[in-house]
């Protein structure tokens, strides 16, 4: 089991100190991050309660609390939900998060994580509920100017994705201006890896993520493993980014809760480690954990992928006093092996040994 107890740095809180501790709606929480959100939030000693529309999501990774089976675009369902719920927070995890998806279908990119975030928004302000934890992304940033990146880096978004994310953080900060929410929006930086203790983990159809993809290759589940540019300003060629545990993501959004709670002060921060890995590099670690080499094949660069994506996240540690624990290469490679191998083990039996 994961080892420490979780501890509130900022002293004393009503909230806090109450039994039962705080009642926390998680919209999207039957997803890869929200899934282990909910796991910290009932560890913390919180109660998460799961609206998931289950589009993407999954009933069996809503483990810690109750589900419901909501899609936020049905604002007369939203509202009957927050008149019949009595929630003390907001994390909103609700969203489609694919780049390339979202290029392709960007009026269904700015509905469902634009448009429902107003929903949200208004739900919550109808019913008083004036603290949110929102999901959000360096996408927002566009190219980097400067590098590590930090919160006050030139947003300039590439894609729909990110710039429904730039949007919704604008519509968090005119409603704090309006007295309506606190915030926090937590910009992520590459999210990997699984829960530790292996009770869930990342399930995508399709997987857009290199790390499940590289060891779905390793095992021959997948002809091979297709990299993108090889020809960019690092050591080995490949694209470096900043991959952060997604367990030390999800405790991030339980501290940010409490800081908020604490200071009431709204803020961005960005959460990775402060480091990258190569491209290259990942592959090396999947082909050492799995004993196996990862077939791979080369191709011409994506637009938009630049060649550097590394968080500066020393604002998330001074002011969150949150560090990753997690999130070394080899340990995020090592969580998301035993996941990938215990959840293919489980889907060969569900089907009657076939894959």
């Amino acid at each position: 089991m994961l080892g420490e107890p979780f501890e509130n740095h900022w002293g004393s809180n009503p909230l806090m100190d109450r039994p039962g501790k705080m009642r926390i709606l998680v919209t999207g929480g039957a997803g890869y991050i929200g899934s282990h959100v909910a796991k910290e939030l009932k560890r913390a000693g919180h109660t998460p309660v799961v609206l998931d529309n289950l589009c993407r999501g999954h009933e069996w990774a809503v483990k810690w609390g109750p589900l419901l089976k909501l899609d936020l675009g049905d604002r007369d369902a939203l509202f009957s939900t927050f008149r019949d719920h009595a929630f003390d927070a907001v994390i909103h995890l609700a969203a489609f998060a694919y780049v390339g998806e979202s290029i392709l279908k960007p009026a269904e990119y700015f509905q469902n994580n634009v448009v429902n975030t107003r929903n949200l928004l208004d739900a919550m302000a109808h019913a008083r509920v004036n603290k949110i934890i929102f999901s959000s992304s360096c996408a927002i940033y566009g190219d980097p100017q400067f590098l590590p990146i930090n919160e006050d880096h030139p947003q300039s978004p590439k894609s729909p994705y990110g710039e429904s994310k730039r949007i919704a953080e604008e519509l968090l900060s005119e409603r704090h201006q309006a007295g309506q929410v606190s915030w926090a929006a937590l910009r992520y930086f590459n999210a990997a890896g699984a829960d530790p203790d292996g009770e869930i983990g990342e399930v995508h159809e399709p997987e857009p993520h290199l790390i499940p993809i590289a060891i779905a290759a390793a095992l021959g589940d997948i002809q091979r493993l297709e990299i993108y540019g090889t020809d960019y300003d690092t050591p080995d060629g490949t694209a470096i980014r900043d991959f952060v545990h997604v367990t030390d993501l999800a405790r991030a959004h339980v501290v940010a809760l409490e800081y908020l709670c604490a200071t009431g002060r709204s803020r961005s921060f960005n959460l990775g480690t402060g480091l990258g890995y190569s491209v290259g590099e990942v592959v090396a670690a999947v082909a050492k954990r799995t004993q196996r080499e990862v077939p791979v094949a080369f191709q011409p660069r994506r637009e938009g992928d630049p060649a550097v994506l590394v968080a500066d996240v020393s604002r998330a540690a001074a002011e969150l006093r949150w560090q990753p624990r997690y999130s070394s290469l080899d340990a995020i490679v090592e969580s998301a092996y035993g996941w990938y191998v215990h959840y293919r083990a489980k889907t060969v039996a569900a089907s009657g040994g076939v894959r």
